[in-house]
């Protein structure tokens, strides 16, 4: 074998045992099947047959977490979804590896479970008041129990909390039922505010000579200056009876 034959085979062995870690990127070493270490950015040599490598990113990920069917703590049934954010941490990157099998798959299934039970320990009205104190918990929970997989969970948050039907056609009649009674509790309080204030003139008009005379031939003449209004006057029976009998009187005479 010549020596040209020897530097090629050397250097097609060298090309294929590069391996390109980008920045966003740990190489996870393993030499013959055992953990050697963490390799950084850059181009690394991987020795075939005898080393592999396991590429880590540490971007942050999303996990759309599906419609789940839960039970609320006052024993409604609800759907609700979710998305979590999360990453992986650079200094902890090899246990992403070396502690769980698939770690996506394991931190979505336990975001399901934990958001079924941070619901079913909230009532339904808390739940739909307090997003955010709910999605809090589900992140705390999470975060804990990933930690030993260096996982860091970034966020989580609550999409959407789907109510039956009959549910949702009881809360609208309850909205309806207290926006008509601030409807008739405001309404009160002007009749209330009114009636004030018409005692209160009534109560200067007593006290004013001839206020009260004024106060009506205010009112005929805002009735007169429209043609279209109809002024009608209260004559009491006694007067006219009265105007009757001066008026036979006067025949009389």
């Amino acid at each position: 074998m010549s020596y040209a034959t020897i530097a090629f085979i050397v250097l097609v062995l060298l090309i294929i045992s590069i391996r390109q870690i980008n920045e966003y990127q740990r190489g996870i070493m393993f030499t013959i099947g055992k953990y050697s270490g963490v390799k950084k950015p850059g181009w690394r040599l991987v020795i075939p047959i005898f080393q592999s490598m396991r590429k880590v990113d540490l971007r942050v990920k999303t996990i759309d977490v599906p419609d789940q069917e839960a039970i609320t703590g006052d024993n409604i049934s609800v759907r609700i979804n979710a998305v979590l954010y999360f990453k992986i941490k650079e200094q902890d990157a090899d246990r992403a590896i070396l502690q769980v099998e698939d770690f996506y798959y394991a931190t979505s299934q336990l975001a399901q479970t934990t958001m079924r039970n941070a619901v079913g320990e909230v009532e339904l009205d808390h739940l739909l008041q307090n997003r955010q104190e709910v999605s809090d918990k589900i992140k705390e929970i999470v975060d804990k129990l990933t930690d030993p997989w260096g996982i860091e969970i970034v966020n989580v948050e609550l999409k959407d909390v789907l109510l039956p039907q009959e549910l949702q056609r009881v809360i609208a009649k309850q909205a309806e039922a207290e926006r008509e009674k601030r409807a008739v509790i405001i309404k009160a309080e002007g009749e209330v505010m009114a009636a004030a204030n018409i005692t209160k003139a009534a109560e200067m008009m007593s006290h004013a000579p001839g206020a009260l005379h004024l106060r009506t031939l205010q009112s005929i003449n805002d009735l007169s200056s429209d043609q279209s209004n109809t002024t009608i006057w209260m004559v009491p029976l006694e007067a006219l009876r009265a105007m009757e009998s001066l008026g036979a009187k006067l025949g009389k005479q």
